[in-house]
C-alpha cells in the first residue's frame, strides 16, 4: 500500500466530489427542517473521513525487471562489425537502392497488418478513457416517467388517474484503496504496450519487404545465369551433333549434351515459379495487386550490395531499441496493476449516493401541473459501504492468479531479451560467414568459367573427351548459381541483423497510426473526440511509474 498518486492528489479528488455534493447541499437548504439538519451532522464527518483515506494504493508498485547482457557482441571484434551506434531509422538506405526505398515507403503507407496494429492503439486509447472515467461518479442517470392508471374509486380520488415524475440519481464508489487508479495504471501501460506492438509490426514489415525484394533480385539473377548457361550448352550440343553427323564422335556425346541442356532448361520454370511466389508475397506486404507491383520493380536489377562495415552498437542498447522488449516490459507493468485491483476486493468499498426527484399524480386534489411544487420533492443521500467478508478464499485466490500471471510475464520478458540477443548473434554470424563464403564462391565461379572455356576448346581440337566438357559446364552452372545465392544471403543476413537490432520503427514518429482516409471514415461514423487528432501518436501523459517511461520516444 502506498500514498496518493502524484497525478491524483487529495485536492484533485475533493474538487471532483464538490460537484456531486453540491446537489445534496442545495436540497438540504430547500428542506429546512431541524430534524434533517441534525441527521446531516454525522454525514459530513463520515464523508470527510472517507475522502481523507482515499489516497491509499494497495498492491505492489511495478519495478522494471533487470536484464543481463554482455558488454559487446564479440570479444574478438570480427572484421566488418563495429560497436558504433547502430543505424536507427531507414537502415535500408545502406543498400543505396531507390527501388527498395520506394517499396518500404509504400508498404508503410498501405500494409493492412500494420493498419490493424494502428487501430489496436486507437482501441487502447479508448479503453484508457473508460477506466479513467471510473474516478468520477460511476452512475449518473436522469429519468422521467408518466403512467395512466386505473385504481379504486373513493370520494377523494378518481378511478382513472395519471402519474408523472422526474429525477436524478447518482452513485460514486470512492477510490479508497486505489482500485480505479490501478486500473488507469494498467490501461496506461497497455496503451504504450500497443504502441510498442505497432512498432514491432513495423520493424517486421520493413525487414520482410527488404528480404522479399532481395529474394526477387536473387531469383532474377539466377534465372539470367541459367539462361546464359543454356546458351553455352546449346552451342555444345550443336558441336557434338555436327561431329556425330560427320562420324567424329559416337552418339553418346550427343545424348549427354542433350541431357545436360534439357536439365538446365528444366530449372528455369522452377525458378520462375519461385520468382512469382516472391512477387505475390511482396505484393501482399505492399497492400496492392501483383500487377501494380511490377510497375515499381521495373526491369530485373542487381542483388543489393551490403556495405563493407556494419555498426551494431552494444548489447545494452537492445533494451532501448527493440519494441518487443519494451512491449514485454509494459505488459508486465499492466499486469502488476491488476494485482492491486484484485487486492482492493478484499477490503470494504465506500460509496456516496444521492437521489432527487419530483413525483405527482392527479388522483386527488393535485394535478400534473404541481410536479415541481415543494411538496412533490423527494430526495435521499448518504454514504454506504460493502465488504465481501465471506468470500475471502475466492478473492485471495484471484489475487494469486494475478500474481502468477505477473510472474509469467516477467519470465517472458527475460526470454524475450535472451531471444533478442541470440537473434543478433545469429545474424552477425550469418552475415560474416556468408561474406567469407561469397569470396570463395566468386573465385570458384571464375575458375569454373575458365575451365568450361578450356574444355570446350580442347574438345573441339580433339585433345580431350566430351566428358571433360560435361563436367566443366555442369560445374559452371552450379558455381554461378551458388555464388548468386550467397550474394543474396549476405544481403538477407544483413537485413536480419538490422531487424534483430530493432531499427526502423522510428519512421512512424510524427505520423499517425492510421492513414488519413481511414481516420476520416472513422470520424464520419463515430465521434472520436480528440483521440484521432493528427500527430497524436505519442505515449499518454499519465505515467504511473516514471522509471518505466524514461525513454522519450515511448
Amino acid at each position: 500500500m502506498r500514498g496518493c498518486h502524484e497525478r491524483l492528489s487529495l485536492p484533485y479528488i475533493l474538487e471532483g466530489t464538490h460537484i456531486f455534493y453540491s446537489l445534496g447541499k442545495n436540497r438540504f437548504e430547500a428542506a429546512i427542517m431541524n430534524r434533517q439538519t441534525n441527521r446531516a451532522k454525522w454525514i459530513l464527518p463520515l464523508v470527510a473521513a472517507i475522502l481523507a483515506g482515499g489516497c491509499a494504493m494497495v498492491g505492489p508498485d511495478f519495478n522494471p525487471p533487470e536484464a543481463t547482457l554482455a558488454d559487446q557482441w564479440s570479444a574478438d571484434e570480427p572484421s566488418g562489425i563495429n560497436n558504433l551506434p547502430a543505424a536507427d531509422a531507414r537502415w535500408w538506405k545502406v543498400f543505396n537502392d531507390p527501388v527498395l526505398d520506394q517499396l518500404i515507403e509504400t508498404a508503410y503507407e498501405q500494409n493492412l497488418t500494420l493498419r490493424i496494429a494502428g487501430l489496436r492503439v486507437l482501441e487502447a486509447r479508448a479503453q484508457l478513457g473508460i477506466v479513467t472515467g471510473n474516478l468520477y461518479p460511476q452512475s449518473q442517470a436522469l429519468s422521467g416517467t408518466y403512467s395512466y392508471n386505473r385504481g379504486k374509486e373513493t370520494p377523494a380520488t378518481d378511478r382513472y388517474f395519471s402519474q408523472a415524475g422526474i429525477g436524478f440519481d447518482a452513485a460514486w464508489e470512492l477510490d479508497f484503496w486505489g482500485k480505479f487508479r490501478r486500473g488507469i495504471e494498467s490501461a496506461d501501460a497497455n496503451l504504450v504496450a500497443n504502441i510498442a506492438g505497432y512498432d514491432d509490426v513495423l520493424i517486421t514489415l520493413t525487414a520482410e519487404v527488404a528480404r522479399n525484394y532481395v529474394l526477387i533480385r536473387t531469383l532474377e539473377e539466377r534465372i539470367s545465369l541459367a539462361r546464359q548457361n543454356i546458351t553455352i550448352q546449346q552451342r555444345s550440343l550443336e558441336l557434338t551433333t555436327n561431329q556425330f553427323e560427320t562420324g567424329s564422335v559416337t552418339e553418346l556425346d550427343k545424348q549427354q549434351a542433350t541431357t545436360q541442356l534439357r536439365n538446365t532448361q528444366a530449372s528455369v520454370p522452377n525458378l520462375l515459379g519461385s520468382l512469382e511466389q516472391a512477387q505475390h508475397a511482396l505484393s501482399i506486404l505492399m497492400g496492392m495487386q501483383p500487377q501494380d507491383l511490377n510497375e515499381i520493380l521495373g526491369a530485373a536489377g542487381g542483388i543489393p550490395t551490403a556495405p563493407a562495415e556494419v555498426a551494431t552498437g552494444i548489447p545494452a542498447e537492445l533494451l532501448r531499441r527493440r519494441p518487443d522488449i519494451k512491449q514485454a516490459e509494459l505488459q508486465a507493468a499492466a499486469q502488476s496493476a491488476q494485482i492491486g485491483i484484485a487486492n482492493a476486493e478484499l477490503l470494504p468499498s465506500f460509496t456516496l449516493f444521492g437521489s432527487i426527484g419530483w413525483n405527482v399524480n392527479d388522483a386527488g386534489d393535485d394535478n400534473l401541473g404541481d410536479l415541481f411544487d415543494a411538496n412533490s420533492l423527494r430526495f435521499s443521500a448518504g454514504p454506504s459501504f460493502q465488504w465481501k467478508i465471506l468470500s475471502y478464499g475466492r478473492l485471495k485466490n484471484k489475487v494469486r492468479v494475478q500474481d502468477a500471471r505477473l510472474q509469467q510475464l516477467l519470465t517472458n520478458y527475460e526470454n524475450v531479451v535472451l531471444s533478442a540477443a541470440a537473434e543478433v548473434k545469429n545474424a552477425i554470424s550469418g552475415f560474416l560467414h556468408s561474406r567469407v563464403e561469397a569470396k570463395y564462391r566468386k573465385q570458384s565461379a571464375t575458375a569454373a568459367k575458365r575451365s568450361a572455356d578450356l574444355s570446350l576448346l580442347q574438345y573441339t581440337e580433339g585433345v580431350s573427351l566430351y566428358q571433360s566438357v560435361l563436367d566443366a559446364t555442369r560445374s559452371l552452372a552450379s558455381q554461378q548459381d551458388a555464388y548468386a545465392v550467397t550474394r543474396g544471403g549476405i544481403a538477407t543476413n544483413l537485413i536480419a541483423l538490422y531487424k534483430a537490432l530493432g531499427g526502423g520503427w522510428e519512421v512512424r514518429l510524427d505520423n499517425d497510426f492510421v492513414p488519413a482516409d481511414v481516420r476520416q471514415e472513422m470520424i464520419e461514423r463515430t465521434d472520436w473526440g480528440k483521440l484521432l487528432e493528427t500527430g497524436n501518436n505519442q505515449a499518454p501523459a499519465l505515467k504511473p511509474n516514471a522509471d518505466l517511461w524514461k525513454t522519450p520516444d515511448w
